[in-house]
């Protein structure tokens, strides 16, 4: 993280892998070899972090913080709060390495650390009188709902924005268990296996409350956003 603790952009992709002698896009890769590239990356990281290597875990940081601040920011809905999670979740990750039994993969293992964290602390400020969101009316880094899609007008890039503060406003209103569910699948992009494992709980369980949790959302819109405006 920056000395200020602002998220740095997400690190650029080698945009072509040797295959066999040729070459193809990292999107042509077959499923398989993606996810053996990403488990032997991981493996080698934690092992280097775990080998007291100050630059790993510089890279381990650099490859997650992006998304564990957006995370924070979307389920606390307070950018400072945000950044103070995002510290403590990285701390979090810094003494449990030794832990991390690959059982998934490293960002979903983040990703539940994120959201526990998150999580007590809601419940700190539950304890303080404190809960204060807010809709978040600006772009994050990364972000995948509040980025103005394509050539807009500033018009329309207006409009955009004004409609995703609405939807953040309503996924504001929501329980938490119904709110982790929503962002880790439907903005972070999650199978319903990976959200299973980033809450701790069964992957029918994920449905369920992903279910729920869409029906709701459904009826705090309703009247909010115009009828097919949603993003």
């Amino acid at each position: 993280m920056g000395a200020e603790g602002t998220p740095r952009g997400g690190p650029v992709s080698k945009p072509m892998e040797s295959v066999r002698g040729g070459t193809m896009g990292v999107g042509e890769m077959p499923l398989e070899a993606q996810a053996l590239t990403a488990t032997s990356r991981d493996r080698d990281l934690v092992a280097s972090c775990r080998a007291g290597n100050p630059a790993a875990f510089a890279r381990l940081v650099e490859l997650h913080e992006g998304m564990v601040f957006n995370l924070a920011a979307r389920l606390l809905g307070d950018r400072e709060e945000a950044r103070d999670v995002a510290q403590e979740v990285f701390l979090q990750v810094y003494r449990m390495l030794g832990r991390f039994e690959a059982r998934s993969t490293l960002k979903t293992w983040i990703y539940r650390i994120a959201v526990n964290q998150c999580h007590n602390r809601r419940r700190a400020w539950h304890r303080r009188h404190r809960d204060r969101e807010e809709a978040l009316d600006e772009g994050l880094a990364g972000d995948k709902v509040l980025e103005p899609r394509g050539e807009a007008t500033p018009f329309e890039e207006a409009r955009l924005r004004e409609r995703a503060a609405r939807v953040q406003a309503a996924l504001l209103e929501v329980t938490f268990e119904h709110r982790s569910v929503l962002v880790l699948r439907e903005v972070e992009g999650l199978t319903c296996g990976e959200v299973a494992q980033a809450l701790g709980v069964p992957e029918g369980t994920v449905k369920s409350r992903l279910s729920r949790a869409r029906e709701a959302m459904r009826l705090l819109l309703r009247g909010r956003v115009e009828e097919g405006q949603l993003p």
